[in-house]
């Protein structure tokens, strides 16, 4: 068992990342699959999406051409979970969202994932 140290808010910020630059990079779905839980859910604006509805909405979706997150923060959610908030700015073209995000991770069998996403406009 891999216990929470105080290196979590690094750790989860970075995983954070990965999945920002896998959807940069076109690769959302194909990152995503891999990092959430199989009971993943993402609640956005309007709808709740189970795992493969997000894979869906990734590969009908054009990618971000960048991001920026604002004010992160970590939550300690026991010895197996945290959960990353932060407020972020995507652009593609002319489409700017802002937007406040939370993502709840556990760490299962060697890695973290992806169990809940939450994002709403800012």
């Amino acid at each position: 068992m891999t216990e929470i140290t105080d290196d979590l808010p690094a750790r989860l910020l970075h995983e954070e990342h990965a999945g920002w630059k896998a959807i940069l990079d076109g690769r959302g779905g194909e990152h995503y699959q891999r990092a959430m839980t199989r009971d993943a859910l993402m609640v956005v604006e309007g709808a709740m999406l189970g795992r493969d509805e997000i894979l869906a909405a990734f590969r009908s979706t054009p990618p971000w051409e960048s991001y920026e997150l604002h004010e992160p923060a970590v939550i300690r959610l026991g010895d197996r979970a945290g959960m990353v908030v932060y407020r972020a700015i995507a652009r593609r073209g002319d489409d700017t969202a802002n937007l406040r995000m939370s993502t709840t991770y556990v760490y299962d069998d060697g890695a973290w994932h992806v169990a809940a996403h939450q994002q709403t406009p800012a």
